[in-house]
């Protein structure tokens, strides 16, 4: 096999152009076989592997930077680079990572979790180049979809005012994760049925170019008869009025025309974009026919393209989108809103049964919240559904746009928590300390999937301002769901367990580690208190005054950041009441970036485990602790 000749990039160089397409089938047949044990980004990869090919075969990696934008079609990257030994630890504990990693490779130049970021990058890349008096390429990769978030926009219109000598690859498949919508999106659809534009545009250049003298008005009318040319042929060139030069359409399947094109690009100064129209799941027909489906792939059976799914109690993203339709049932008023995650956000059912009050803006988060107020300020009832990882984006438009005007906007935050094999660029930790801050917002999380529900009911019905319910990527408890949800009372917590002189407070799927906690405790003679502390903000100042006046020991429990965090919010609230003597223990996610691998091994890195927690329960009762060993 080929495959097994290539160490690295340089092996690449020995190879002719049939070797380059036998080489292409044994990296999808590598991929297929790989990701059907691991799960992984299954489409995107097998739909850049001759332009992946392509370009560490004309191009010298690491010298050339290759930045790829989110980084989730890297694969085939990785696989040339010398890692394809490692690909049966891929997104595994301590493993390969799913992303772009620079402690991996010297190959991965910049890392990204998150889309819309490579032509900001590639433009820092190449003035910093220029600054030091280099001669490297830069070259980014970028998707259609991704084209949509404003920040490559903003680049755009940056790197055409600079001028550097870069490469934008236009990676078009016509998908981001689901269909890309929006008029640039449709706008390339129009470049791609055209394939005759660059050919009179050449034709036309090397036509005025053999006329030895036309100055004047007659220079004037020719640039005037070119751009006409361009209008005539391609409505809008878009990127060229942007002030990059456009090439293309090619197929990027073909390796023979992608080199061609890349050497082009190559030979012009300035910024060039070529446009490449590929097959998201290119070479496995499953994957082909629902590209959406394979973005993100769980492990599956090779000949059948069947995936291996856990059982068990449904997902909650599941019970969030079944709820959501019997909501919008109920109330006309309801709407969902998206960044281009209507599948992962469990949206798909409702996108069917409710296509107008459907709203999939792309990948604008910023757009998505702005949006949100706005149609609650008409009077709807937007229902913003994110990832936590994703709502980042959208921070100044929560805080200005959203909070500060208290409108009802409802924030349904997927994959709160741990999120596993995607690891660190998309860990849901972060949005209790970014958002329980901003005035007016309330915040929930479920301790289970019909409390989810009950959840969701509390915030169609709340007419106060903004609320927010988060919950994590994985599945319920198996709960009975109640058939007609109760709204929650706004700021109230539940006693799960009575306690003596312990309690711990815990959110979302903690409740469970701390019940088992509790019960390792309960075999050592110490019985420990649970409180469901549902409401994040506000907090049940009336119970937390209880619990401080009964003496107890506090351990706060929650999967996010430990730095202004729930439990931060619980010790301000004792600070401004004076009580200053309250013992209160806070276990979450310390100050670091906690990487890809499960659930289960993430919370045991940072401590988020039953043992811990009875060790720090220990640790705040050492004299009864001796009193139940028998000690003097």
């Amino acid at each position: 096999m080929l495959l097994d000749q290539i160490s690295g990039p340089k092996d690449l160089k020995e190879l002719n152009v049939a070797q380059l397409e036998e080489l292409a089938g044994e990296i999808r047949q590598f991929l297929i076989q790989k990701l059907s044990v691991t799960g992984g980004h299954l489409a995107p990869n097998l739909g850049v592997v001759e332009l992946t090919l392509a370009m560490h075969f004309l191009f010298h990696s690491p010298d050339d930077k290759f930045i790829f934008d989110v980084g989730h079609q890297s694969y085939v990257h990785k696989i040339l680079t010398g890692r394809m030994e490692q690909f049966d630890t891929l997104r595994k504990y301590k493993g390969l990572c799913g992303f772009v990693k620079r402690s991996e490779s010297e190959h991965d130049v910049w890392e990204a979790g998150h889309s819309s970021t490579s032509l900001s990058a590639a433009m820092g890349m190449a003035l910093a180049r220029d600054l030091k008096g280099d001669d490297n390429r830069v070259v980014a990769v970028i998707g259609d979809g991704a084209l949509t978030g404003g920040m490559a926009l903003e680049a755009l219109n940056h790197i055409g005012h600079e001028k550097r000598n870069m490469i934008v690859i236009l990676n078009d498949n016509e998908m981001s994760i689901a269909p890309n919508v929006g008029a640039l999106h449709h706008y390339l659809g129009k470049i791609r049925t055209d394939r005759h534009y660059q050919k009179a545009k050449d034709e036309l250049q090397h036509l005025l170019n053999k006329i030895p003298a036309i100055g004047g008005k007659l220079a004037k009318t020719a640039e005037r008869f070119k751009d006409s040319l361009k209008y005539l042929l391609v409505s809008g060139i878009l990127f060229e009025q942007f002030g990059l030069t456009y090439l293309g359409p090619v197929d990027g399947h073909d390796i023979d025309g992608l080199l061609d094109i890349l050497k082009q690009a190559d030979s012009m100064p300035g910024p060039v974009l070529v446009h490449v129209i590929t097959v998201k799941g290119k070479g496995y027909s499953p994957a082909e026919a629902d590209s959406h489906k394979w973005h993100g792939a769980s492990p599956y059976k090779i000949e059948s393209g069947q995936m291996v799914k856990a059982v068990g109690p449904p997902m909650y993203t599941k019970v969030f989108g079944d709820m959501l339709i019997q909501l919008a049932e109920q109330d006309e008023r309801v709407v969902a809103v998206t960044p281009a995650m209507p599948g992962g956000s469990g949206l798909l059912d409702f996108a069917e049964k409710f296509p107008n009050r459907m709203i999939d803006v792309g990948i604008a988060e910023q757009h998505a919240a702005t949006l949100s107020a706005a149609l609650a300020l008409e009077g709807l009832k937007p229902v913003f559904a994110v990832y936590s990882t994703f709502l980042q984006r959208a921070y100044d438009q929560v805080v200005h746009d959203i909070c500060r005007q208290n409108l009802n906007v409802v924030f349904a935050i997927d994959r709160a928590g741990f999120v596993g094999p995607d690891g660190e660029t998309h860990q849901g930790v972060y949005d209790i300390s970014f958002l329980r801050h901003v005035p007016n917002l309330v915040i929930m999380m479920p301790k289970d999937e019909n409390e989810l529900r009950r959840m969701m009911k509390t915030a169609i019905d709340y007419n106060d301002g903004p609320i927010a319910v988060r919950y994590p990527r994985i599945n319920g408890v198996g709960v009975e769901l109640d058939a007609l949800p109760e709204p929650l009372p706004i700021g109230k917590w539940e006693w799960l367990r009575e306690g003596d002189g312990n309690v711990i407070l815990a959110i979302g799927p903690m409740i469970g580690v701390a019940e088992e906690a509790a019960d390792l405790m309960k075999r050592e003679g110490v019985l420990v208190g649970i409180v469901n502390a549902r409401f994040i903000k506000p907090l049940d100042e009336e119970l937390l005054l209880a619990i401080a006046e009964q003496g107890n020991r506090i351990i706060v429990l929650e999967e996010g950041a430990e730095l202004g965090g729930f439990g931060s919010s619980v010790l301000e609230f004792y600070s401004r009441k004076g009580l200053y003597e309250v013992p209160v223990r806070i276990i979450g996610v310390p100050d670091l970036f906690v990487e890809h691998g499960s659930i289960e091994q993430q919370r045991e890195e940072v401590g988020l485990t039953a043992e811990h927690v009875a060790a720090e329960l220990r640790a705040m009762n050492p004299r009864r602790m001796k009193r139940v060993t028998g000690q003097a």
